[in-house]
């Protein structure tokens, strides 16, 4: 039995194409009902197939009661190398990791042709891997993640690259379509032609490809830092969740859309962008509509108070700090991440407890997430918060990375 770990546009298609290759597949994704633990319980392959490191850490934890011994786990995320080898040391000895990554987007995933980057022993799930596209060995466990994150640093870079051409031709009155036409017949030809009309259905969201400059973007990478300053601020103007392409248009290099003055370059006064975007991102707990989850303005992010709510709504663990400490500082810390930023940037806590009594148990737990030197804080005893079992909430302040 296989236990699929993902949900959204990758996904799904994946899940999909092993129940039609002939596997029996238990799948878990967010707010299904269903536990971690449950979806994995006596299966002998795991695959998960996330957005971020934060997330994947946060899933297999969840996943651990469930692993039997002697299964296999293989992390499709693109989360890195170094988190594969924390993942190593998070499981049990008895459980195998392989680092299978892919390349390709929503059509190949699909339709199976998808590139498997594998790092590790695959002989046990080779034959599964080659259900989604051609399998490639590329060495010792973590070799697979830093081969994808290797490759994302020249492709995502190129594509802001064409994206910045295309402005300079637009600033300069060279029509959009005769510079795109030149490209094509350069190395480059194949980036040019996808960023020729922006795809109206995301394939590539702008959000993920910055999480993945985040990853890629080591002291001393050029090329891989500056594209990944365009697209956090293409996120901040909230355009994450389209397509990578969208960034031609944010930029100002994008198509004419009628509104210009006939050079092929749309040259109406773009409306500014808002000052203070709101962020609600789709994998944790929705808000119940009367707040966001966080608000960016520049480079400062400011996190509304987060309580313990499962995809339902409802309270989790009802009168239980420690519990509800573990939800709220896992959530917040995938907040963190999307933005492209972790504990360690964090500037200001606030802590709101129902019972002074637990903060031995909330330092416990804290010190999990933050470690080194600690930011400023303040915890406050109330008598209650806004829904009855509830026993914390915490707002935070962070400084976001340039």
């Amino acid at each position: 039995m296989i236990a699929f770990l993902g949900q959204g546009r990758m996904g799904v298609p994946m899940a999909r194409r092993l129940v039609e290759a002939g596997h029996k597949v238990t799948t878990w994704r967010r707010g299904a009902g269903v536990t971690v633990a449950e979806a994995v319980d006596g299966a002998e392959l795991v695959i998960s197939m996330l957005s971020d490191p934060a997330a994947v850490r946060e899933v297999l934890t969840a996943a651990l009661p469930g692993l039997r011994p002697g299964a296999t786990v293989v992390e499709m995320s693109t989360i890195g190398p170094e988190a594969v080898l924390e993942l190593r040391a998070l499981l049990p000895a008895s459980v195998a990791l392989v680092d299978a990554p892919v390349l390709g987007s929503v059509g190949p995933a699909a339709d199976g042709s998808l590139v498997v980057l594998a790092g590790g022993d695959v002989s046990g799930c080779r034959e599964v891997l080659s259900v989604f596209g051609g399998v490639r060995e590329t060495g010792p466990l973590g070799s697979g993640a830093a081969m994808k994150v290797a490759v994302m640093s020249a492709i995502v870079p190129a594509q802001v690259l064409v994206a910045e051409t295309l402005a300079y031709g637009a600033a300069h009155g060279v029509d959009r379509d005769a510079l795109l036409d030149v490209l094509a017949g350069t190395p480059l030809g194949q980036v040019a032609e996808r960023l020729r009309t922006p795809a109206a259905e995301t394939r590539y969201s702008l959000g993920l490809a910055a999480k993945d400059l985040e990853l890629a973007a080591w002291e001393g990478a050029s090329m891989a830092t500056a594209a990944r300053r365009r697209l956090q601020e293409a996120r901040a103007a909230g355009l994450g969740e389209r397509d990578l392409t969208a960034v031609a248009g944010h930029v100002g290099g994008g198509p004419y859309t009628g509104t210009g003055t006939g050079t092929g370059i749309d040259t109406a006064p773009a409306a500014p962008a808002a000052r203070a975007v709101p962020l609600n991102l789709s994998t944790i707990p929705a808000t119940n509509g009367a707040y966001s989850h966080a608000v960016r303005v520049g480079d400062m992010l400011y996190v509304s108070g987060q309580a313990a709510f499962d995809e339902q709504g409802r309270v989790v663990a009802p009168g239980s700090l420690k519990d509800q400490a573990e939800h709220i500082f896992a959530v917040t810390t995938r907040i963190l991440a999307d933005q492209g930023a972790t504990w360690r940037d964090v500037a200001f806590i606030r802590t709101y407890l129902t019972d002074m009594d637990d903060i031995v148990q909330l330092r416990d737990v804290r010190n999990r997430y933050v470690t080194g030197t600690p930011p400023a804080s303040t915890t406050v005893e109330v008598s209650k918060l806004f829904r009855p079992g509830l026993v914390m909430e915490m707002d935070l302040i962070v400084a976001l990375p340039r």
